[in-house]
Formats: structure tokens, sequence, C-alpha cells
């Protein structure tokens, strides 16, 4: 019995690697500002869906990628490669266009990307200011945020994986509206979303770098939002979160899982540290649990429709014959 907790253990620490802020704060903030680079390109090409969903990147087998772009009748995707560590341009007609990902500045990475993009026939004018962060400094001239540690963001792919599988197997168990698990390049967060169906009041807004009208939009119906997040200066530690918009009375005070979850006044949510799960025998149902009590107390709270649950993983067709 011991040997095989041991095992799990071990199993648990190679799939759910450390990440330290304080190790990897310089390159976080580097490849933050990377991805809203690309994700600025994905933003100006794409139509514009509910909640902002045309602008969020995805979790792929080998790190962040936007899924198909169209640029006329043209189709083309980037991937940020974090296992061989490159800045990938693919599209059908052309051989793949791209460089590696190291230590550079944000202005050298602008630069050689909208070069790669022209190279490849693909013609975009982005909004070159940062969204929601810090005393933002326009792209082509950022020569302060130029820090990339390999090993460091390798170890962010491997959360972002497993934290993306997770987030997926919890979504299952809803059958009412619920976003795609996406990642947010304005947040630098990845995060799953369900919706009661009922409108919401409207949002106050005042989030720094995000226009009011973008997050009334994007609140315009009651949620209850859970997600990932590496951490920044203000709250330098990697953590889950779960929150409910409109926040229910009493949310603050419910009972949550696991013991390590704690409400958060200043953001209005509840936060798990990632550090409190990785170390758990079984990371997976830790996380899970969070995402499961948190969820269950600001619905209960909410009262929304519980016919739209179902049980996590329960198939939604027939098998096929």
């Amino acid at each position: 019995m011991a040997e095989a907790i041991h095992e799990r253990v071990d199993d648990a620490g190679r799939y759910w690697p450390v990440l330290n802020y304080a190790d990897w704060r310089d390159t976080a903030a580097t490849l933050h500002l990377w991805t809203q680079i690309v994700g600025k390109v994905r933003l100006a090409l794409s139509p514009w869906l509910n909640h902002g969903w045309h602008v969020p990147l995805y979790v792929n087998a080998r790190g962040l990628g936007t899924s198909p772009i169209h640029a006329g009748r043209r189709v083309f995707e980037i991937d940020f490669d974090l296992v061989d560590h490159r800045l990938i341009i693919r599209t059908p007609d052309v051989h793949d266009r791209g460089f590696g990902l190291e230590p550079m500045s944000v202005a050298s990475f602008y630069r050689q990307f909208m070069n790669e993009l022209g190279a490849a026939g693909i013609n975009v004018t982005i909004n070159v200011l940062p969204n929601e962060f810090p005393d933002p400094i326009p792209f082509p001239e950022d020569e302060v945020h130029r820090s990339y540690d390999a090993s460091n963001a390798s170890a962010f792919r491997q959360v972002l994986v497993q934290v993306d599988r997770t987030f997926r197997l919890f979504r299952t168990a809803f059958l009412g509206k619920a976003s795609p698990v996406q990642f947010f390049w304005g947040s630098f967060d990845l995060a799953v979303t369900r919706f009661s169906g009922r409108s919401a009041p409207a949002h106050p807004g005042g989030i720094p770098g995000l226009p009011d009208a973008v997050t009334r939009e994007a609140y315009s119906h009651e949620v209850s939002s859970a997600g990932f997040w590496p951490g920044n200066a203000q709250h330098p530690h990697a953590s889950f979160y779960s929150y409910a918009y409109p926040t229910p009375t009493g949310f603050a005070q419910a009972q949550v899982e696991p013991g390590g979850a704690i409400w958060s006044e200043q953001m209005g949510e509840w936060l798990l540290p990632y550090d409190a799960v990785r170390a758990t025998v079984d990371p997976e149902a830790t996380l899970m649990s969070f995402l499961q009590s948190t969820y269950h107390a600001a619905v209960d709270l909410a009262a929304w429709d519980r016919a739209l649950e179902c049980s996590i993983g329960a198939p939604r067709r027939p098998r096929a014959v």
C-alpha cells in the first residue's frame, strides 16, 4: 500500500511540476506580452463572438495555439511550441514559418513576428498597447521585458495540460451553455465558465486596460467561472480561482473544499493555491473537489436550475454499434 501511494506521489510530481512565481516572474511577464501580440492578431481577424470567445488561445499538445484564423479566404494558425520553444505560423500552402523562443525583448519579438506574418502573406494591423498590464509599454517600444527561461516555460506548459484536462472533465457535468476551456491572454489565465441562462445586472467595469463595454458584454448573463492563474506581483502565487457574477449573498461564507481554499475579499473569489493541489496524492481529485464545491455553493445560493447538471463524464450519445 505504501509503495502504491509513493508511486502516485511520484507520478503527480512528474505531471504537476513546481511552478514558483518568484523563480519565473520575469519569464511569465515576457511570455504574457508575447501571447498578447499573437492574441491580438486573432482578435483583429476574427468575427465577434459572445463574451469575447473569439480572442482566447487554447492549450494544445505542445503549448498554446490560436486554432484556425481566417484571413479572407486563407487560413492559418499560430502556435507557441513550449516543447521545442518556437513560435510557429502554419499555413496550408507554404512551409511553416517562425523563430526560436529565447531571451529577447517584446519589441524584438513583435518585429520578428510581424515580419514572419508578412512573409507568409498575412497582412494585419493590431493595437500595439498591452491590455490588463500595469504601466503598459507599446509592443514596438518595449525593451524592458526580455526574459525567457525554457525550463520554466516547459513547466508552465505541463501545468496547463493537466489543468486543461481536469477543466474539460469538469465541463462535461453541465448541460447548459458553457464556454470552452480557454486561455485569455489579457489576464494570462485558463478559464471555463457556466451560464445560468438568466441576464445579469450591468457589470461596473473598471478593470484596468479593458474597455468597460467589453467587460459588460462578457458578464451580460449570470456565470459561475473557474480558472487557473500563474500569479502576478500583487499575488505572487499560482492559484486556482472560482467566482460567480453577480456574487450571491453568502458565497464568501460557503463551505468549500479542500481545506486550503480561502476567500479573497480583494478579488471577490475563492482561491486555492496551486501548491496545495500538487502536494496531494491525487491532484486531479483535489482540484475537482474545489471546482465542484465552489460551483455548487454559488448556484445553490443563486437558485440556478439544477436540471442543467449531469454526472461528470456521463455519455451524451449512444455508443457506436
